[in-house]
């Protein structure tokens, strides 16, 4: 009796409804319904984005046993409703398509969910070597801290960048001594191309010469020349990782896991990528698979140095060229290949220079290889040879050209073919490599949310002006008859589906400034590189990426229209549900009102903490009397190993004062 009361009353709402709709502006696409085809789940009153050009907008959609049955008017949407149907009112909130995370890690997100959080403001509280110690100390004492220290046996702190600490430079063992040395602790750079381990962690990674050489990687040094100081640089500090990830319980890898997912659903991604995974995140992965259904998919590309393991797993049905194959939510996509560093760490390999070059580095410095341009051949030319998809992580133009020239090389022998390698990260692209992208089908997944995170510092240290406003040039890849994808790359920052959206369509930095603005897209395209573009890059274009009739019903509600609102207010829109094959997978714990515009916001912005000298905080500025203007510690101060806050604060006021 009470279906039956419901059910009057939802017709009568959609009677309603009716009267101020005409249904013929949105043409139904659906499949006739039978008894047995009955909707699961209809949605309604809201705004709809189907990301379909050939339908963009809808009224109503109707899903069945985790499959999309029916888009268009409210007229069309009756004869799917049965008592048993599940009546979602969007209640003016908005439905969009499930996004895809183009370039994650999702495996290792949970690491960063359980670790402290060293990340700077607005994700974080860290902004000097007092808050990064502090933040450490008051971790070990949460529930979280203590677990993880028990269950590994090591201390971990995530997301620190030099950048955004008001000294300007790494901190060390040194200053890490000053939490422990009973047991190993890193903290690892926001990049995740660096980290940085105290004594008792180097002596357990065997790290006691800082002078041993190590292709595509470094141990700094002390001030003696030979003693390491904690930080080691790209392949020297992934070789030392393994140390500590062979300490995690296995048992915990797989909660940890789970973090990682349950952390990316609740940004809105339903398909999650893990990036570039080895022979332990592999075995994590499956031991989770082997438990049940993920809560979202997976798409796993291994590291090129282990991708032997692809096929002795039950988890690899080959590559996406004939077709994808997932197994409760999980398979393996490809390979991936990682040619250089961080740019925002100056290890990216450049064509020209840095702008400023690294402390200790020569003026003409242009950062490094993480791979010859052997290795890149052979490993190009055994993809190509295997039918694999490869990713390519390429930062510098430098490394990008090394890409493109083994790619080059692969389709000579083996053709081209439809085989949709990906070039990842992409930041110092070149306009003139645009052209040999398309004509290599090479697709870009681009990384402006580089542009708030690190645009002040690519623009005023890394890149210098003009260099830095052409950062994932994506107006300029769409112009030149290409698409391309946005990612967060998390755990390098967090996986948040609107910052990257707003990134992609503002190019706004922490300071407030606009980087690159003819470099911008609009809100539309810039969903699109969440959603359907991803897909295509995924070879899944069929199965996900857009709200049509038989795609998997993966959808997202967000508080508020990302193409109606004002673009400065897209970072504001929240998640508030996430469906993944039609089940809830996430639901955000309270009601958000939608965003308001930006003047009428009240709650402090990143950029917008200028002090009565118009000084900006957050991005590390401070008032210099003798220089009438802001500047950064590092900009004013000679920086030398082992200065503590103390000693850098004592030079700034030296340097800066009147008196």
């Amino acid at each position: 009796m009470r279906n039956s009361i419901v059910l009057v009353g939802f017709f009568v709402m959609i009677s309603a409804l009716l009267a101020g709709c005409d249904s013929t502006d949105n043409p139904p696409s659906n499949v006739e319904p039978t008894s047995e085809a009955k909707a699961d789940t209809v949605f309604f009153n809201g705004t709809i984005i189907t990301v379909d050009d050939n339908n963009p907008k809808a009224i109503a959609v109707a899903t069945r046993g985790g499959l999309i049955t029916y888009v268009g008017g409210l007229a069309g949407l009756q004869p799917f409703i049965a008592d048993t149907t599940d009546k979602i009112d969007l209640k003016g909130k908005t439905l969009v398509p499930g996004f895809v995370d183009a370039h994650g890690h999702v495996v290792s997100a949970g690491l960063q969910a359980a670790s402290a959080n060293m990340l700077a403001p607005p994700d974080g509280a860290v902004t000097d070597f007092a808050s990064l110690i502090a933040t450490l100390e008051d971790w070990q004492s949460t529930d979280s801290g203590r677990e993880f220290i028990e269950r590994t046996g090591w201390l971990l702190g995530f997301g620190f960048d030099d950048s955004q600490l008001s000294e300007g430079i790494f901190p060390t063992a040194n200053e890490l001594s000053m939490i422990t040395e009973e047991k190993p602790l890193m903290i690892i750079h926001q990049s995740g191309h660096f980290g940085v381990f105290n004594r008792h962690a180097l002596a357990l990674a065997g790290i006691d010469d800082c002078n041993k050489t190590i292709p595509g990687g470094l141990i700094r040094c002390e001030a003696d020349g030979t003693t390491p100081n904690g930080v080691l640089e790209e392949n020297a500090f992934f070789g030392a990782l393994r140390v500590f990830q062979s300490s995690i319980d296995p048992a915990y890898a797989v909660d940890l896991f789970e973090q990682g997912m349950q952390l990316f659903a609740s940004y809105g991604y339903t398909t999650a990528q893990e990036g570039r995974a080895f022979a332990a995140s592999l075995m994590t992965a499956e031991a989770r698979v082997d438990q049940g259904l993920l809560p979202i998919d997976v798409a796993l590309y291994l590291d090129y140095t282990a991708k032997e393991q692809m096929t002795a797993s039950p988890y690899y049905s080959g590559s996406g060229y004939g077709g994808i194959g997932y197994t409760d939510g999980f398979r393996i996509a490809g390979v991936k290949l990682t040619i250089d560093g961080s740019p925002q760490g100056k290890t990216a390999w450049l064509s020209e220079p840095y702008f400023v070059a690294p402390h200790g580095q020569p003026a003409d410095y242009v950062g490094y290889p993480a791979m010859t341009e052997q290795q890149v051949n052979d490993e190009v030319m055994h993809a190509f040879a295997n039918d694999r998809q490869i990713l390519v992580h390429c930062n510098g133009d430098a490394a990008i050209d090394r890409y493109l020239n083994a790619i080059e090389r692969a389709v000579a022998v083996h053709g081209l073919g439809d085989r949709r390698n990906v070039l990842i990260h992409g930041q110092t692209l070149r306009k003139d490599q645009i052209a040999r992208l398309k004509e290599l089908g090479i697709m870009p997944s681009l990384f402006p949310m580089h542009t708030f995170y690190w645009g002040d510092w690519h623009r005023d240290s890394v890149l210098g002006p003009e260099r830095a406003a052409y950062i994932s040039p994506t107006r300029d890849v769409l112009d030149a008859g290409m698409i391309f994808s946005s990612h967060h790359d998390a755990p390098v920052a967090m996986p948040d589906s609107m910052r990257v959206l707003s990134a992609t369509v503002t190019r706004m930095t922490r300071s407030g400034q606009v980087l690159g603005p003819d470099q911008r897209v609009t809100p539309y395209e810039g969903l699109k590189a969440m959603t359907i573009w991803p897909a295509y890059q995924h070879f899944e274009e069929k199965e996900k990426g857009s709200i049509m009739v038989g795609k998997q019903a993966d959808f997202v509600i967000l508080s508020a229209d990302p193409l109606s609102i004002d673009p400065l207010a897209i970072a504001d829109i929240q998640v508030l549900e996430t469906i993944n094959n039609g089940q809830t997978v996430y639901r955000a714990p309270e009601e958000y009102s939608a965003p308001a515009p930006m003047a009428s916001i009240d709650s402090p912005r990143v950029g917008g903490d200028r002090d009565s000298h118009g000084c900006i905080g957050s991005a590390g500025y401070q008032w210099c009397e003798k220089r009438g203007e802001c500047a950064r510690s590092w900009e004013v101060v000679e920086v030398k190993t082992g200065d503590t806050t103390a000693d850098l604060a004592a030079d700034f006021a030296d340097q800066c004062s009147l008196n």
